[in-house]
């Protein structure tokens, strides 16, 4: 056999084998809206660990980290900053999130909103710029697909075909099998990330330089401005990594999809532990770094940095331990698609159509409007990822930019009886007013400072002075507020 076939056969096996796992994860279980967004609220702490590795750690992690190692050089160290502080942040979010969502049947973050500060209104904005957002996450997904394919079978499946059936598979498992499928899925993919990325984090450096040590040496003879800030860049220094940090600590948990993910704990205790043991998965991160910095200097011309792991695997390891690692990569994309597909879905069923279009619409039919969107949101994403081109990291970075503005409206709901549904609107109408401008106008970073980070205090600021001005909406009481705060 020829490596393209031998490489095909593995990543084809593995696929079929977690697209099998997926589909059969909803025996015993009818799939009303509740179970299939949630999981019946019924996960312990390796379902929810399982679940919440599957979202975070992507084809970002797979192909990105070490993407940006190759062609930023310091700035990705970004990544490191934040990661521990997020898992910080929601040891203290998540677990009133998730009180307040087995009180109210909370089945998305538009719900949160919707339901602490009495408006429908409220939860369709926060619905509509959540979708918007994960639609350029989703591309990341279908992007990494469509490369790791089309490298590991040496160019003999362009990467469209790719993309297109590796998300009509998940558009499948996730219709029939929901939340419950995407956490078993998981389980196969996390084995399989983790244990490439541990050999070939450390392998790679000890084949080419002797060791990870020698490697670095070998890059500060070679480059060393590669390893400071702001690397091959010019704007990325060290005031941008600072607000990075601190933008992505904020709202990372404000993604839509780790937000409801949430929900499907069967106790705030579940969520805490999750939060303590998560971070031993980020010892990935730095394995991915010592891939793309290796790949500096062994693959000085590689015009893609994203290419830089697949290309060091396959320059480095026979076709069948290429299909494993382009195995382990499809799972990991198809995984992450699978949360963000039925995320979006249900925040465009649930909290855009029925209230705005069908208000009479029960959660069967609702259940129904979102299987649907499954595809359209798959179209929506494949097109993107056809006629656009954006590093995944950038596109990444842009969307948490989007998505960090939810963070004032869930901090100050959960601990301030005084935040105002109008303050809350208009500061979340401002942030992004920002983002959008700042990003598209090409002044990210602006004046050091990520565009993000701009944008959230100034939505701290705008809610603060509006919920001064404006009365509350929220009844008497304010029983929405979780009862232990």
């Amino acid at each position: 056999m020829s490596s393209s076939a031998v490489t095909l056969t593995i990543i084809s096996i593995l696929v079929a084998i977690g697209s099998l796992v997926g589909f059969l994860a909803r025996s015993h279980h009818r799939m009303d809206l509740e179970q299939w967004t949630v999981g019946g609220r019924g996960f312990g702490l390796v379902f929810v660990w399982l679940l919440m590795a599957g979202e975070i750690y992507t084809t970002f992690t797979f192909l990105g980290a070490s993407g940006w190692a190759y062609s930023k050089g310091g700035p990705v160290l970004n990544i490191l900053g934040f990661q521990p502080l997020m898992y910080v942040v929601s040891f203290f979010i998540l677990p009133p999130v998730w009180e307040m969502g087995r009180k109210h049947k909370l089945q998305t973050q538009a719900d949160f909103f919707q339901t602490r500060y009495n408006s429908v209104f409220l939860g369709a904005l926060v619905a509509l710029i959540g979708v918007i957002c994960l639609i350029p996450y989703l591309q990341i997904q279908l992007t990494g697909l469509g490369l790791i394919v089309e490298v590991a079978s040496f160019g003999a499946i362009h990467r469209i075909p790719a993309m297109i059936i590796g998300l009509g598979v998940v558009a499948a498992f996730v219709s029939v099998s929901g939340v419950r499928g995407v956490a078993w899925v998981s389980l196969i993919k996390d084995v399989l990330l983790l244990s490439a990325a541990v050999f070939v984090g450390f392998a790679i450096p000890r084949i080419y330089f002797g060791g990870i040590g020698s490697m670095f040496a070998a890059l500060i003879q070679a480059k060393p401005s590669h390893l400071v800030m702001p690397g091959t860049t010019k704007y990325l220094g060290h005031t941008w990594y600072i607000t990075t940090v601190l933008l992505m600590s904020c709202g990372f948990y404000m993604w839509p999809q780790y937000f409801a993910a949430s929900f499907t704990a069967k106790n705030a205790r579940v969520l805490r532990r999750n939060a303590v043991i998560m971070p031993l998965y980020s010892v990935t991160m730095p394995l991915m770094f010592f891939v793309g910095l290796s790949a500096v200097l062994v693959l000085p011309q590689l015009g893609n940095g994203d290419l830089s792991l697949l290309s060091m695997v396959r320059k480095t390891f026979p076709a069948w331990f290429l299909g494993i690692v382009g195995g382990a990569g499809v799972l990991t994309a198809m995984v992450t698609a699978a949360i963000q597909l039925l995320t979006g879905a249900t925040l465009y069923a649930k909290n855009l159509f029925r209230p705005m279009l069908a208000p009479s619409m029960t959660d069967q039919q609702v259940a129904r409007v979102a299987k649907m969107m499954v595809l359209v949101l798959t179209v929506a994403a494949v097109s993107l990822a056809m006629y656009t081109s954006a590093s995944l990291v950038s596109l990444y970075l842009m969307g948490s930019a989007g998505v960090a503005q939810f963070f004032p409206g869930v901090v100050l709901g959960l601990f301030s009886r005084r935040v105002t549904t109008a303050g809350v609107f208009a500061g979340i109408a401002t942030g992004i007013f920002i983002v959008v401008t700042l990003i598209w106008t090409g002044r990210d970073p602006y004046l050091g400072w990520n565009a993000g980070l701009v944008a959230l205090c100034s939505n701290f600021v705008i809610t603060g002075l509006v919920s001064v001005l404006t009365p509350q909406r929220t009844p008497a009481g304010n029983e929405t507020v979780p009862e232990s705060l």
